[in-house]
């Protein structure tokens, strides 16, 4: 068993990853692995709300999971987990690591030995992860829920986790391919990305939920830059795009921005960073105050 606290930016909402690597893999024109998920939930830590970020990371040389829990109003101060999902020994799947948040023990426990995965980071199923502090679970990642509560001998905590938003880095030539939280209590949407950027017909690009177009946007040179709102099973979804860079800068060097999020958007996404993001009055909903911010890397 580990102790470990690391110090670290304080919590905001995700800016532009201009500055962060994104995983070089092979691409075909069919599928862009994701090389980079991360997961923002609020979670309770006995009297005290915390933020829990879960960022899954895949390049050639590593595969891990990196959980970070911090005091939203706690600057420069937060505890780091992380587990390498790459160990080549079938016990190394399996572990316990413990911190302290405001004096207060969070054990880790994680279990991915039966862990199936395709081409994203993140398992498709048959693990978890579960933080634990007192006997109560105070959130629960993965499939094997029964096999979590029996391992750490705890309860599910009080207020369940929320979701808050969800960020990843795409890279591919014409199809990005994705998943999104668009309703509450139902599986992820599949979200496609396709472009259309040369050849003799102005530049074009389409996006489609669950293999339903939804968005068609002819003639980018103009309208690179826009936000639509579509109707998904009576739940209005906002759509904001920002592809500038995909038509006016070299590719590989920025990225398309796009933000999928359930009702209305509020604030300034104009610069493609952005800083904050509001809920309906009145709303309830964990889906509501939800966003998930793409970043989308054209590539040769």
């Amino acid at each position: 068993m580990s102790h470990e606290l690391v110090e670290a930016a304080p919590f905001s909402i995700p800016k532009s990853p201009s500055a962060e690597k994104v995983c070089q893999e092979q691409e075909t024109d069919k599928a862009a692995p994701q090389s980079a998920i991360t997961f923002v939930y609020q979670a309770k830590l006995a009297e005290l709300y915390c933020n829990v970020t879960a960022t899954w990371c895949k390049n050639h040389t590593s595969h891990s999971l990196c959980i970070t829990m911090e005091k939203p109003c706690q600057n420069n101060q937060c505890c780091t987990c992380k587990i390498d999902l790459n160990s080549c020994q079938f016990w190394g799947k399996k572990g316990l690591k413990s911190f302290e948040v405001d004096g207060r023990r969070v054990d880790v426990y994680w279990d991915f030995r039966q862990a199936k995965f395709s081409s994203t980071p993140e398992p498709c199923s048959d693990y978890y992860v579960a933080l634990v502090s007192k006997q109560e679970v105070v959130l629960l990642l993965g499939d094997l829920m029964e096999d979590a509560y029996k391992r750490t001998r705890s309860r599910a905590s009080s207020e369940e986790a929320k979701l808050m938003y969800k960020k990843e880095n795409l890279s591919g030539k014409r199809l990005f391919c994705t998943k999104a939280m668009l309703e509450e209590g139902k599986k992820e949407h599949d979200i496609v990305i396709e472009t259309s950027l040369s050849g003799p017909d102005e530049p074009e690009m389409w996006i489609s939920i669950d293999g339903t177009v939804a968005i068609r946007i002819m003639n980018l040179y103009w309208r690179f830059r826009g936000n639509e709102t579509v109707m998904l099973n009576d739940v209005p979804v906002e759509i904001f795009w920002d592809v500038h860079d995909w038509l006016f800068s070299s590719l590989g060097t920025s990225h398309g921005f796009f933000i999928f999020k359930p009702c209305r958007l509020d604030g300034d996404y104009s610069s493609g960073s952005p800083s904050q993001y509001n809920s309906p009055k009145g709303s309830s909903s964990s889906t509501r105050g939800f966003c998930h911010f793409l970043y989308a890397w054209k590539t040769e």
